[in-house]
Formats: structure tokens, C-alpha cells, sequence
């Protein structure tokens, strides 16, 4: 009985894990972006 909860604990691990990368995969964890310009001003003596 113990053998076949942890057995179905590593399926559902493995399960998630290959879910987990299809995601990333698919482009949907990509940050948005957006251009940022300010002025330095240098110290320079």
C-alpha cells in the first residue's frame, strides 16, 4: 500500500515537473519589457 502512495507521489511529481517546463517553454513566463532612458550626470573635475 505504502509503495503505491509513493509511487503515485513521484508520478505527480514528474507530471508537474514536465508541466512545469512546458510552460516555460511556451513563452508565457517572458517579462515585460520596456525602454527606460535617463540622464547621468558625471562628476568629472
Amino acid at each position: 500500500m505504502l509503495g503505491r502512495i509513493f509511487r503515485l507521489f513521484i508520478f505527480l511529481a514528474l507530471l508537474a515537473l514536465i508541466g512545469l517546463v512546458g510552460y516555460s517553454y511556451s513563452g508565457l513566463l517572458q517579462p515585460q519589457t520596456r525602454e527606460i532612458t535617463r540622464p547621468v550626470e558625471l562628476d568629472v573635475d
